[in-house]
């Protein structure tokens, strides 16, 4: 730890508005509700149907939901309370903190996402050797290997941050604790601490951002031979994929590969990979897959069944 005279930092948030901040605290409790709701469905669901969970797919999509459900509790319950009580304090080893597992979750959730369209990729173009090839077991690799990578990430980005000492201004203009706000703070010449994170997220980044554009463009012609009701199939899965990759990679890449700031872009474009996209990507998943929502329908069905002996017994 460096030797910061800073117990805290003040976050500016949104908005001075208190009619404002009452509008945002619904739309921000109504994600974070979806978040907590959406995500959990989705792991019960497939945990439930034992045709899915034997699925490498769903097998990785109870993962991205249990990283989805992570990533967005780490800054978006504090958010809400700080819009409700007009006023946000952070401790510094809480901002500490929150950086940590932003940047643990965050890369994990972009390794996997690259690990998800290598499945599908296999799924597509292999078919044949798929079975073989996506076993239980090298489906747990691949996942301790994105657990692995997303913790040496973290570990890197915070080792490099709290280099810096902290000993004159304390005001953040954002509503969680993110490197390109807190590096402003520091009161010493920050260039090489900047270039050695900007480095470590170029090689998360850029690596796995260029094997999904590749996956994905490989699959696409591979799909557009397909015009039967397999191909519509995998063309429906590969949509909602590339939606969620789109979601989660464009904020990133705009606020942490660059080294300029612009406080009030990145605080906009910030809420999509910590609210929104956690909330949108249980929506994408089950609106547009007809396993998962016939696996719903069972699980509903299910849930039913158990009810009805309790309200004969109570009667």
């Amino acid at each position: 730890m460096n030797e910061s005279t800073i117990t805290g930092f003040v976050l500016l948030g949104f908005t001075s508005s208190r009619t404002i901040q009452l509008l945002l605290f619904t739309l921000v409790l109504a994600c974070y509700t979806t978040i907590l709701l959406g995500n959990f469905l989705i792991m019960v669901t497939v945990l439930s149907e034992s045709k899915l969970l034997q699925s490498p797919m769903y097998f990785f999509l109870i993962n991205l939901s249990l990283l989805d459900l992570s990533m967005g509790s780490v800054g978006t319950p504090k958010l809400v309370a700080d819009l409700l009580n007009n006023g946000s304090t952070i401790s510094y080893r809480s901002c500490m903190a929150q950086l940590y597992f932003l940047h643990i979750f965050g890369g994990t959730e972009i390794l996997l996402l690259t690990i998800m369209a290598y499945d599908r990729y296999l799924a597509i173009c292999h078919p044949l050797r798929y079975t073989a090839i996506m076993d239980r077991e090298h489906c747990f690799r691949l996942l301790t290997v994105c657990w692995t990578g997303g913790f040496i990430h973290g570990t890197m980005q915070i080792v490099a941050i709290t280099q810096l000492p902290f000993c004159g201004l304390n005001i953040l203009d954002n509503f969680f604790c993110d490197i390109p706000q807190v590096t402003k703070l520091a009161c010493s010449d920050t260039y090489i601490v900047e270039l050695v994170m900007f480095v470590n997220a170029s090689l998360i980044i850029l690596p796995c951002f260029l094997s999904l554009l590749i996956s994905y463009v490989i699959i696409l012609a591979t799909l557009c031979g397909r015009f039967g009701k397999g191909g519509r199939k995998a063309f429906s899965t590969c949509g909602s994929h590339l939606t969620v990759v789109s979601l989660f990679y464009l904020p990133i890449i705009f606020v942490y590969l660059k080294l300029s700031s612009s406080t009030q872009m990145d605080k906009i474009v910030s809420v999509f990979y910590m609210v929104i996209t956690p909330a949108f990507n249980p929506l994408i998943y089950t609106l547009r897959n007809q396993e998962m929502k016939g696996a719903i329908r069972k699980l509903k069905s299910k849930c039913k069944l158990l009810l009805l002996p309790q309200r004969g017994n109570i009667c």
